[in-house]
């Protein structure tokens, strides 16, 4: 397994060795202590989660507020996404910065999203299954998001904005510039 930092240190993008023969393949998907040692933190994930979309579904930018804050370490299992994550800590030098990376079935790479990121990704293939790990229970009073299309971030999806799938409630998410963001005493590993 093969820890990348990103652009934006914190968030590290892992590439698992894939062993495979004409039979199919194998590869480690997770490994508390590869990560930990890279992070210098301990990890406590506590429940899995999967989604299936269609092409053009976008799903985000989501997130939750301290003490309900996530992280996450997500993965394809089938097809191909654009996942996006965006540093929503304020004070951080690479606050209202994003990394975009293609995860998709082939490169079996995943990607950690600590707290005080917001995340979300647009299904590129016909139909994907996304899966992801959490270190926190959904709790809807502290969930956030921010307006997908918001110009300040200028975030390129990689997808015709016009044949976008999107739900009503990330239609109308707020502006990065009036969301609730993470305050500086929140900010973890910088």
């Amino acid at each position: 397994m093969k820890l990348i930092k990103t652009d934006i240190p914190q968030v590290l993008l892992v590439e698992p060795t894939v062993f495979a023969d004409e039979r199919g393949y194998f590869c480690e998907i997770y490994k508390k202590e590869t990560l930990e040692n890279a992070l210098g933190y301990q990890l406590a994930f506590i429940q899995d989660n999967e989604a299936k979309s269609t092409k053009g579904v976008l799903r985000g930018l989501h997130y939750q507020l301290p003490p309900f804050a996530q992280t996450k370490l997500v993965r394809v299992i089938q097809g191909s996404v654009l996942d996006v994550v965006v540093d929503i800590r304020k004070g951080s030098p690479t606050f209202g910065k994003h990394v975009a990376i293609e995860l998709n079935d082939k490169n079996k790479q995943q990607l950690l999203v600590p707290k005080g990121f917001a995340h979300g990704y647009v299904v590129l293939s016909d139909t994907a299954i996304f899966s992801y790990k959490v270190d926190n229970y959904y709790h809807k009073q502290s969930e956030r998001g921010i307006i997908f299309n918001d110009p300040q971030l200028n975030i390129d999806w990689n997808y015709p904005i016009d044949k976008l799938i999107i739900s009503e409630k990330d239609t109308i998410q707020p502006a990065f510039a009036k969301a609730d963001l993470f305050e500086k005493e929140h900010n973890i590993n910088e």
